[in-house]
């Protein structure tokens, strides 16, 4: 099957051309004439398989110009990373149309993005957060939205955006189409899912939660943060061809620590990037990625869905996630668009069960190398880990319900509550020293 196979205007053909696209991926030749059709679609592919041209195409296929100034199309994400990089494919996509991209997200001026959805808009693309915000002031029109595509649905819901897209909902027609993407589909999402529309078609290009087939994976036993960063530093300074590797930690504060202890080895080399970071600081960061400036960067989960990044060589987890699912979006940033990419993660002891989750969830185990020769070991341990290995030690105390008992301290005379009935007329006569008549003893 090829594009021509698709039912594709001229100019969505003349783009594709300028690409150098001709055939649809899989995801993408599943999805195409459901989507056409008008059905809501769950879509299931892992990363870099064509997930957002898999979407943009029908939609921008059925989208039809009107003189209105509001929005047939909304689109929502879950960073501002993956906003902006949304907004550059659907303007490769209408090249040669006529249509109006906007696309808004938090942390930045509110009223640039007011002046740009009141010029006139067709195709909204946001974080759930500032479309609330500009739905709210009134400058986000939604009475002509036909289509709702939520990408990376299983990421917004884990980031706590689900009062939010509610909220969003509340404003948008009853009648619209529902397109949902995402690599990995929790049975829980799945339910959240269910109550946004009363029926979908859910389309699989693989199974949930499948790695690529052209990523290696491999793994190493270490166990805390100083001996990983010195398998790090071992690896990037014995392999060459790690030339443009992708690195994830947990946490802000992992991200930060590795930064300063590898900066002094390999300088202006690494960079780093998390959602305290400034918006510029992360577009510059991410460009040095892409131009070669920086041989890695080291980023959580929050910003990582959305990196506009290409031909990544390698990427090292160097934690393992709690949400089982981000390992894949982790893995799929390497081996795209057919190239062979390696995943490799730094797995210690208390990481095992985590392990064991991926394992089933991908339905294989990932092999386990030995350590390479020369690696220094260490048994310090940082702040961040002692902190973490305290709080689990006394979860289970923290955690014992009390005992119920009396007050931590007497309460004051003043304040006894004392069950008697008082005896007003007694109060008169001893506080004004004389018979006090009262109105029954006239």
């Amino acid at each position: 099957m090829t594009f021509d196979d698709f039912n594709l205007n001229t100019g969505l053909r003349n783009a594709l051309d300028d690409l150098g696209i001709s055939v649809p991926t899989a995801i993408q030749a599943k999805t195409f004439s459901p989507i056409m059709a008008g059905k809501d679609i769950v879509g299931i592919a892992q990363t870099g398989t064509g997930k957002t041209f898999a979407f943009l195409l029908p939609s921008i296929r059925l989208w039809k110009f009107t003189k209105s100034p509001a929005p047939q199309i909304l689109i929502m994400v879950p960073t501002r990373e993956l906003v902006l990089q949304v907004v550059q494919e659907a303007e490769k996509l209408t090249k040669y149309m006529s249509v109006e991209i906007v696309g808004v997200y938090g942390g930045a001026n509110i009223n640039p993005q007011v002046d740009l959805l009141e010029a006139g808009s067709d195709i909204v693309i946001g974080t759930p957060g500032r479309l609330l915000d500009l739905m709210l002031k009134g400058a986000l029109k939604t009475k002509k939205i036909k289509r709702l595509i939520l990408d990376e649905v299983d990421e917004m819901l884990n980031l706590g955006f689900q009062t939010q897209l509610n909220n969003i909902i509340e404003y948008l027609p009853k009648k619209r189409q529902n397109l949902m993407f995402s690599a990995t589909m929790p049975t829980e999402v799945e339910n959240i899912i269910a109550t946004y529309t009363d029926y979908y078609e859910k389309i699989e290009a693989a199974p949930s939660g499948a790695p690529l087939e052209n990523i290696e994976q491999a793994a190493y036993r270490v166990n805390n943060f100083n001996t990983k960063a010195n398998l790090l530093q071992l690896l990037l300074e014995t392999n060459p061809e790690m030339s443009k590797v992708l690195v994830f930690a947990n946490t802000k504060k992992m991200a930060d620590a590795l930064f300063e202890r590898m900066e002094p080895h390999f300088e202006n080399q690494v960079g780093v990037i998390h959602s305290s970071k400034s918006q510029n600081f992360r577009f510059r960061t991410v460009d040095h990625f892409n131009k070669g400036i920086h041989r890695f960067i080291i980023a959580t989960d929050v910003v990582a869905r959305g990196l506009d990044v290409s031909m990544v060589t390698h990427v090292i987890n160097f934690g393992l996630s709690e949400h089982v699912e981000n390992y894949i979006h982790r893995i799929g940033r390497t081996g795209r668009a057919e190239q062979k990419g390696i995943a490799l993660s730094f797995i210690a002891k208390d990481e095992l069960p985590i392990q064991a989750e991926i394992e089933d969830m991908m339905g294989q185990t990932i092999p386990l190398l030995n350590a390479p020769e020369g690696l220094i070991t260490s048994e310090e341990l940082l702040p961040f880990e002692i902190e973490v290995e305290r709080v689990q030690n006394d979860y289970h105390k923290i955690k014992q319900p009390k005992p119920s008992g009396p007050a931590f301290h007497e309460k004051l005379a003043k304040n006894q509550k004392i069950n008697s009935k008082r005896n007003y007329e007694a109060e008169m006569k001893k506080k004004y020293k004389k018979q006090y008549r009262t109105k029954d003893s006239r």
